[in-house]
């Protein structure tokens, strides 16, 4: 096979640079920005700055809300990745049957991702509104969302919706490249349907899990924002308010430019020290084919 070659040494860098110069913009030069402010105390209105050290850091970590929001994002991120995985590898299971019209139950499935985290969050609130949601009238209760415990639970139950389909598509991608021998072969030796699931079909997708298991673990902390904002505003009492509307409200809401740029870079370091864990522990039970 001939192997291209650039004529110009320039032509790569020339071709490259709408990348990078997207990449400085959005993503490098915000970073640094963000690093920068955590250091500084910030007029909210001259946009004044005063070198603070680690001033915000030391505030965050003695503030009773952050702590309660910083508690609450792991239950919330935990109970979703759980909840989400394992609901979608039963109905990805379920799919993956030579069943009568199983491709439109896959679009059906699929579809709840297509929407906007807000559309999301306006759907369950047409279901749950205290005052008049669907739910309500037909299980008398009208606490869902007035209460702590029972919103923490509607807003699980709404991003996990949300992102359902997203799983379901690389489950059955993964189930599709399980090798039906291997299964038969299993049968014939005496294993049972559990057994044949445990050792050889969900060790085939082992490496689609772990993948999983980490963009699930950056979308209940990063994406569920419209969600948060639309259904329960952080309340009742704070108890569905997780680390990234926290943030959203530090900055947007009571202006602590510092303080928030604090936090953000905490909730960045915080995601990157759980994918590293799951990566030193969860990825050793991973098998490659």
């Amino acid at each position: 096979m001939k192997q291209s070659t650039f004529n110009n040494r320039y032509l790569p860098y020339i071709l490259l640079s709408p990348t990078f110069f997207i990449l400085v913009v959005f993503l490098f030069y915000p970073a640094y920005e963000t690093f920068r402010l955590s250091l500084f105390k910030v007029h909210p209105f001259t946009s004044a700055e005063k070198f603070a050290g680690f001033y915000n850091f030391g505030k965050i970590f003695t503030n009773a809300d952050y702590l309660q929001s910083f508690v609450i994002s792991l239950v919330f991120a935990l109970a979703v990745v759980l909840v989400g995985l394992f609901l979608s590898l039963m109905i990805a299971l379920l799919l993956n049957q030579n069943v009568k019209g199983a491709r439109y139950y896959r679009s059906f499935l699929i579809w709840p991702y297509a929407l906007s985290p807000a559309i999301a969050g306006a759907l369950f609130n047409f279901l749950f509104n205290p005052a008049n949601g669907v739910i309500n009238f037909f299980t008398g209760v009208k606490t869902w969302l007035t209460s702590g415990e029972t919103a923490l639970l509607i807003l699980v139950m709404a991003a996990v919706w949300k992102n359902l389909g997203y799983n379901i598509v690389f489950y059955l991608t993964g189930l599709r490249n399980v090798p039906r021998d291997a299964l038969e072969a299993a049968a014939i030796d005496g294993a049972g349907p559990v057994r044949r699931f445990v050792s050889i079909t969900f060790a085939f997708l082992s490496p689609m899990t772990f993948f999983l298991l980490v963009m699930n673990t950056t979308y209940a902390y990063f994406a569920t924002f419209g969600l948060i904002d639309v259904l329960t505003e952080g309340g009742p009492a704070g108890s569905t308010n997780i680390l990234i509307y926290q943030l959203y409200k530090d900055f947007f809401v009571n202006s602590r430019i510092g303080y928030a740029a604090a936090e953000s870079l905490i909730l960045f370091l915080l995601v990157v020290g759980i994918t590293l864990i799951q990566f030193r522990t969860t990825e050793k039970k991973v098998h490659y084919q």
